[in-house]
């Protein structure tokens, strides 16, 4: 695909913020092209950045994991499970994107722009991925980890095991019990991509009136978002 100087000098300036250097700058340029960009410029045979985003978060598990375990010495796996989806799930990711003004190099087609795509949290959150998965094919396991240690795992150093993992859905049902004859509960009202690669988007009703939405790549993460944003708007609840 042709690039334009001004998307190079885009492309740099985000090398600098990220402090890498692409050797091979297509793929930078794959790891920031949405799936609606490439749709729109299939003559240009545009390739989306879901390949590496699958990377990506296989890279992230792993060295997030590592992390964790030697971080936390004495927690068990299941512990550890759950401190790593807290860390490696779409809010965490799309705020460590948004520390990196993420949005505002990615590549999105006309629809997506128009909708706000470039502030959404999930597509900030797979480039964030993707961008990951092209580092590790354009560097070494030690380059990306050296990335995410000064950027996602930097954010959550000084926290204690207790804070790291919040179970919103417990927070909002021990806030709901509060108030008599409240009933939550939650609906999957939106699933997309493919079965590998799914995300869902769940609502949270209290007693029958929606409080909250949340999305993620599994039914237990939208739901945990779903019930965090609810405690936000029902309860003004702060992290």
């Amino acid at each position: 695909m042709y690039m334009s100087l001004n998307r190079k000098e885009m492309l740099k300036q985000f090398e600098t913020i990220i402090n890498y250097s692409f050797e091979k700058k297509e793929f930078l340029e794959q790891a920031l092209t949405h799936s609606s960009y490439a749709n729109e410029h299939r003559e240009q045979n545009v390739k989306d950045n879901e390949r590496l985003e699958f990377l990506g978060d296989a890279i992230l598990d792993l060295i997030v994991s590592e992390y964790l375990f030697k971080k936390y010495s004495t927690s068990q796996e299941g512990d550890l499970s759950k401190f790593r989806a807290s860390i490696v799930c779409e809010e965490s990711l799309a705020k460590a994107g948004k520390q990196l003004d993420l949005g505002k190099y990615i590549l999105l087609g006309h629809g997506e722009e128009m909708g706000g795509g470039r502030s959404r949290d999930s597509i900030i959150a797979d480039a964030f991925e993707a961008v990951t998965g092209a580092m590790l094919v354009d560097s070494s396991y030690e380059q990306v980890k050296t990335f995410l240690t000064n950027t996602l795992i930097e954010s959550i150093k000084n926290t204690s095991a207790n804070q790291l993992y919040k179970d919103y859905k417990t927070l909002l049902q021990v806030e709901s019990q509060k108030i008599i004859d409240t009933v939550l509960s939650y609906t999957v009202i939106k699933e997309k991509g493919p079965d590998h690669e799914k995300e869902f988007e769940v609502e949270v009703a209290q007693n029958g009136k929606v409080i909250g939405t949340g999305h993620g790549k599994t039914k237990r993460e939208a739901e945990q978002m779903a019930a965090h944003n609810g405690l936000i708007n029902r309860y003004h609840y702060k992290k």
